[in-house]
């Protein structure tokens, strides 16, 4: 299966991070990509009224974020990952963060609410996420042809037993959209994204941001697609907007965990 991972420098305009989703996504399939992921919050990346938090940027699911990417996987008879958008709580100020995992039928074959939120201090920043974000309960894993794909986000990298429930599930691809920090990313990205495909023989596939945010923390970048034996397949740069692909292999799954005794 060919896949496209898609890094992204979302700003604070909605309607233009999906114009520019959508465009990207289009090019991953005119070169024939059959599976495409999006970073974490590819909707809206910017400063926000800490009264309302992202209220006024969430949205139902399906919603403003994912209908027209819906439609698109639809006519391409592709599957694509919507990394995360602001999902909308009734009755609450906060939201959920959730991924969105669409099948090549165009349907929602999974949604996944972040269930690790970073609360933590990158320099001289203090990143509160439970300050605007509501904790999923839950894993979320969803079949696309063959394919057994469990979800996560970003700060739940660093959990290896999230992901164990996903080996035990018989999970072969890792999708892992992300805006991880340039600080830490520099240290863990990598060494995190390989650990967890050699740990569970899976690929991993982790789109991420670039740029900066609203508070002014800045994203690593580095998007990466990972074998089941921890080979970076594809790597993406630490500045620029772009796709990168590589094709899977399931067999090479069979192999390695037949090789290990999984």
């Amino acid at each position: 299966m060919k896949t496209a991972v898609i890094q992204l420098k979302s700003i604070n305009n909605k309607e233009k991070n999906i114009k520019k989703a959508l465009c990207l996504v289009k090019c991953a399939i005119a070169r024939r990509a059959k599976f495409i992921l999006l970073p974490e919050v590819f909707h809206f990346r910017g400063e926000i009224d800490p009264r309302k938090g992202f209220s006024d940027v969430s949205e139902t699911i399906p919603g403003m974020s994912t209908i027209a990417l819906m439609d698109v996987a639809k006519k391409n008879k592709v599957a694509i990952l919507a990394g995360s958008v602001c999902e909308t709580i009734p009755g609450e100020k906060k939201v959920y963060n959730t991924s969105v995992l669409i099948n090549a039928r165009g349907e929602i074959a999974a949604k996944y609410r972040k269930v690790h939120l970073f609360d933590a201090r990158v320099g001289a920043l203090k990143i509160m996420e439970s300050q605007y974000f509501k904790s999923g309960r839950k894993n979320a894993m969803a079949t696309i042809g063959p394919w057994n794909i469990g979800l996560s986000i970003c700060y739940d990298l660093r959990f290896p037993g999230f992901y164990r429930k996903y080996k035990q599930g018989k999970a072969d691809i890792l999708c892992v959209p992300s805006a991880f920090t340039k600080i830490t990313g520099q240290a863990h990205w990598e060494i995190l994204l390989r650990a967890r495909a050699v740990e569970n023989v899976c690929y991993v596939l982790a789109p991420n941001q670039i740029g900066k945010d609203g508070k002014g923390v800045v994203s690593y970048g580095n998007s990466m697609i990972i074998d089941p034996w921890g080979k970076v397949l594809a790597r993406a740069s630490g500045d620029q907007e772009e796709i990168i692909f590589a094709d899977l292999d399931k067999r090479l799954i069979k192999e390695r965990r037949r090789a290990l005794g999984f």
